[in-house]
């Protein structure tokens, strides 16, 4: 130690004194906290410290909860003590707060309340949860980040019920109890000058809501967790909360007070993060047309009709207006007499509501809109068959496919397979418009009343097993056409329905069931669009294999697919068509008018005179007869692509070379008289001018301009030769019939029934029997399997131009004559 050190510690002794107190102080400190914490430790284990604190007002509680299957739960919680008031924070002791400045801020319902407001007279039950606790989160489904949420708003409610905090609380209360949920807590506040907010703590999360007297509006919503749905407890709301306000009428001097209708707007959503067997298995999952057209659209109004679930299936139907975009029928405008300018037309609530039928969360139809699909969905596949008599429906509960079918005279015999039967009892109880045949001269009222049908209540694969899945079947009475009204195979949850696209032997059924010129039909949900990935790598893989199984079956002819775009489905309704017989395409590609006289020969007259056909006719088949665009480009991606997509348009690098009489600076080819060295004969022949490649298009101007004429127009030219009294008293008749079977080819499209005949300079190019020679031929080259596939939308969109279109095989150059081979087109 310094001797400076010496010093100071002299002049302040203390120092060291201090030092050596605050060494012992510490040790004791520490020596009292280890006796305390054990002292405590032990109070708290005989004494049981939650009874001490509670009962000695410490500000914790305990609450034991009742447990339905026995037992109880523990619920520790801090305990809620009387607090200041917004409204008397920074008053003086004892002195009243002044009113004016009382109403600058809100203030609390019985605020002095421990735990619960006193709901002016209502009892409070703090009772037992709606559900039990699980024991761990495997068991739990409380235990998921996931729930459901409400949401609805309310108007033209009464000022006065939307002002009292006690009424409100007690509509709380009411609802609460209503949903079979537990309540924990509520805080109301009135707001200056009017209006209330509330909240409600729930054990399984929260109920909330503000009001505008003025206005008579409310807005609410309603949060649990858990998986019990929110929906039936919407009409306890709109009964304990649409209180309706009254209005002044006075009419014919007569004043008197009048309930104004409440309007109701409701969300229901699934909310958090769901489990992927969760959502796959709820049908309210976001992915379902039920929970995206009617649950989550808070704007419109939307009312159940009927949910249930059949032994089989969810079945929702559900009367909805869209308040934003709905507008009267022209039938509506017309029964209620509208006049041009009248501004009801655009008024939503002179329209009728539509009712929308969903099964298994997948919109099926409405009674309003379902002419259109179904009519869409049956007559092509009913009119590509010259004579159908006897038909299946496969599903179609609902009576609409069975309409259709029913509207065909040549029918004899209708049978519905359907799963369910009480989806045809609630049909025709809910949606009777959708099985009504009784303005069809020679039905019954009831579609599935009538004498041609039989309604069978099985499963169809087992039905078509039983009766067409053994060798002895072929002695069976088989279906022209039979028609599958299933759900959609993407998205379908439901089991049976979705293996019914999945199942060979039931396909191989259907097909054992069919006549040999016999047509199958399906819906296969929406049409593709062109940003889709191929088939079976998309939403639409089921589909994608439920087409593979028919292109690949040994007994399928063609299949074609088209859409229908007035649906009400959002998107294009896709559908399919498979005929064992190519015959059929003849039918298929029928011209318009054809089309329109066997409308008028085939479907059944009405009682009023009215149309039985209010979609389809000759236009909308010519409509249907090439598929969109989206078809081609998704059956071009798959792997390997298939042969015949490289040519889906002309190469824009090759050249086309045209004769272009009068203008030989253009013209790729001249005229010239030539005598045959066999014959001595002069014929007219084509000559190349200048050099052309390989590849290069020839005549594509002239080839284009040819006709199509039908074999029955050829047949009727003869027949007309015979008439006229057989050959040469029909000159012009039996030369054209000459020029046709010169000039003219059979379309390489199997089954339509068309030929092509050159009109242009392209049937100047002289024909040879020695392929060698030609220099000419097909731009669509054969397919390299010998054989078309029986499902390419290539060629069904682009059969015309692999008709006519030619190039040059090889080069050709500058003064060589112009050959194709004599079997071109054979």
């Amino acid at each position: 130690m310094t001797e400076s050190s010496r010093r100071s510690l002299q002049r302040n002794p203390s120092i060291i004194d201090r030092k050596r107190r605050t060494t012992i102080d510490v040790r004791i400190f520490l020596a009292a906290i280890a006796v305390g914490m054990a002292v405590s430790f032990g109070l708290g284990v005989v004494l049981d410290i939650d009874d001490f604190l509670s009962a000695y007002g410490t500000g914790f509680y305990r609450r034991v909860i009742k447990d339905p299957k026995g037992g109880g739960i523990e619920v520790h919680q801090k305990r809620r003590l009387p607090t200041a008031h917004l409204h008397e924070l920074g008053a003086v002791p004892g002195e009243e707060v002044p009113q004016e400045e009382h109403d600058l801020y809100e203030h609390h319902v019985n605020y002095k309340s421990p735990s619960y407001e006193n709901l002016g007279g209502a009892a409070v039950d703090v009772a037992e949860p709606a559900f039990s606790e699980p024991t761990n989160s495997s068991s739990g489904e409380q235990y998921n980040p996931s729930g459901h949420h409400l949401i609805v708003d309310m108007k033209n409610l009464e000022a006065d019920f939307l002002n009292s905090e006690e009424r409100l609380a007690a509509a709380i209360v009411g609802t609460i109890a209503a949903a079979g949920l537990t309540l924990l807590s509520y805080h109301c506040h009135a707001l200056h000058p009017a209006g209330v907010s509330c909240v409600g703590v729930l054990l399984e999360s929260h109920i909330s809501f503000h009001t505008w007297p003025e206005e008579g509006v409310i807005t609410l919503d309603l949060f649990t967790c858990g998986p019990a749905l929110l929906l039936p407890v919407l009409p306890t709301i709109e009964r304990l909360f649409g209180v309706p306000r009254t209005k002044t009428v006075t009419k014919d001097g007569i004043t008197t007070e009048e309930k104004e209708e409440v309007v109701v707007q409701w969300s229901h959503e699934l909310r958090g993060f769901r489990p992927a067997h969760e959502r796959k298995n709820n049908y309210l999952d976001d992915s379902s047309d039920l929970y995206q057209d009617v649950m989550t659209r808070l704007h419109g109004l939307k009312k159940m009709v009927l949910s249930t679930k059949s032994p089989y299936q969810n079945i929702d139907i559900w009367e909805i207006i869209d308040t934003q975009w709905e507008t009267p029928s022209y039938q509506e405008g017309v029964k209620l007499g509208f006049t041009d300018d009248d501004p009801r037309w655009t008024d939503w609530r002179y329209a009728t509501p539509t009712r929308d039928l969903f099964i298994d969360g997948m919109y099926q139809t409405s009674n309003i809109e379902d002419d259109e699909f179904h009519e869409a969905m049956v007559h092509p596949s009913m009119f590509a068959h010259t004579n159908p008599t006897h038909v299946a429906i496969i599903g179609g509960g609902d009576g609409s496919t069975l309409r259709e079918v029913l509207k065909h005279n040549t029918v004899e015999s209708v049978t519905v397979i359907e799963i369910d039967k009480m989806m045809v009892d609630i049909a025709r109880e809910y949606l009777p418009a959708l099985s009504d045949c009784s303005n069809f001269i020679g039905r019954t009222s009831n579609c599935f009343d009538d004498e041609k049908v039989t309604v069978v209540y099985e499963e169809a694969r087992k039905w078509f097993y039983e009766h067409f899945g053994s060798e002895d079947s072929s002695e069976k009475e088989k279906f022209d056409v039979v028609i599958l009204d299933a759900l959609d195979p993407a998205g379908n949850k439901n089991k049976q329905s979705a293996m019914l696209f999945m199942d060979e032997q039931f396909l191989a059924n259907i097909y054992n069931s069919l006549s040999e010129d016999g047509i199958f039909a399906a819906k296969v949900g929406l049409a593709p669009s062109i940003v889709d990935p191929p088939g079976h790598m998309g939403l639409q893989a089921r589909r994608e294999k439920f087409m593979l199984m028919i292109e690949q079956h040994p007994s399928t002819g063609i299949v074609l697919v088209y859409e229908e775009n007035h649906c009400s489905f959002g998107q294009p309704a896709a559908m399919l068509l498979a005929c064992k017989d190519v015959s059929c395409r003849k039918e298929w590609y029928a011209e318009s008018d054809d089309v329109d006289y066997r409308i008028y020969e085939r479907i059944v007259d009405t009682k009023d005179g009215a149309p039985a056909l209010l979609h389809y006719d000759g236009s909308t088949q010519k409509f249907y007869q090439h598929p969109s665009k989206p078809w081609e480009t998704v059956y071009c991606r798959r792997e390997p692509m298939p042969f015949e997509c490289a040519y889906r348009g002309l190469d824009k690098n090759k050249v086309i070379h045209d004769l272009i009489v009068g203008d030989e600076e253009k013209s790729s080819f001249s005229l010239e008289t030539v005598k045959d060295e066999y014959t001595g004969k002069n014929y007219t022949a084509l000559f190349a001018t200048v050099d052309i490649d390989k590849g290069s298009y020839i005549m594509a101007d002239d080839v284009a301009a040819s006709f199509i004429i039908g074999d029955e127009s050829i047949d009727n030219l003869k027949n007309n030769v015979k008439v006229s009294g057989g050959p040469g008293k029909a000159p012009v008749i039996e030369d054209f019939i000459a020029f046709i079977e010169e000039h003219g080819h059979k379309s390489k499209t199997k089954g339509n029934g068309q030929n092509i005949v050159e009109m242009g300079g392209s049937h100047y190019i002289r024909k040879t029997s020695d392929a060698s020679e030609a220099n000419i031929g097909r731009w669509m080259p054969p397919h390299p399997s010998g054989k078309e596939p029986t499902y390419s939308p290539v060629y069904e969109r682009h059969r015309l131009p692999f008709d006519v279109f030619l190039v040059a095989t090889k080069d050709i150059k500058k003064g060589e004559e112009v050959i194709r081979p004599e079997n071109l087109w054979s």
